[in-house]
């Protein structure tokens, strides 16, 4: 009797066979992939921010492709902004607006990633003493007004 031979795995092997798809199915885990699928419903959390505005932008901004092949129907491109939970874009201007939502998404992401910072850590709250020292000056000053108009 004898034995099938396992083909390589490069030329498509078997499903039972050693390096076939079987050998394939665990990869992503291997590998350490981090697959997520994308963000249909609101972003509501920093991380959502973050991959949804980072996924209009890298995709809508410069597209690589036609929005529409020459039968009309969308292309893969433009279905991908469905899986997101997006409208399809059936031209340019309907890509550049979702580029535009991935910027404000992303900013929005950025102002509460400052936010959670600590105040010194801030970038434009740097504790110096002359900042301390000119915020002190500029209280007095609105102290002083504020008596001023009362009388």
């Amino acid at each position: 009797m004898a034995l099938a031979r396992a083909r390589h795995p490069c030329a498509g092997g078997f499903a039972g066979a050693p390096g076939g798809e079987a050998h394939a199915v665990g990869s992503n885990e291997k590998e350490g992939a981090n697959l997520k699928p994308g963000v249909k419903g609101k972003a509501d959390t920093p991380e959502k921010l973050r991959r949804k505005g980072s996924f209009l932008r890298r995709h809508f901004a410069h597209p690589r492709g036609p929005m529409v092949d020459a039968n009309g129907k969308p292309t893969r491109l433009a279905l991908s902004a469905r899986a997101w939970g997006e409208p399809v874009p059936k031209d340019s201007a309907g890509a550049k607006r979702l580029a535009t939502k991935g910027t404000k998404l992303l900013e929005r992401y950025h102002a509460s990633q400052e936010r959670s910072k600590p105040a010194a850590k801030r970038s434009g709250a740097k504790k110096t003493r002359t900042a301390v020292a000119a915020r002190r000056a500029t209280a007095k000053k609105t102290a002083t007004r504020k008596r001023a108009k009362k009388a």
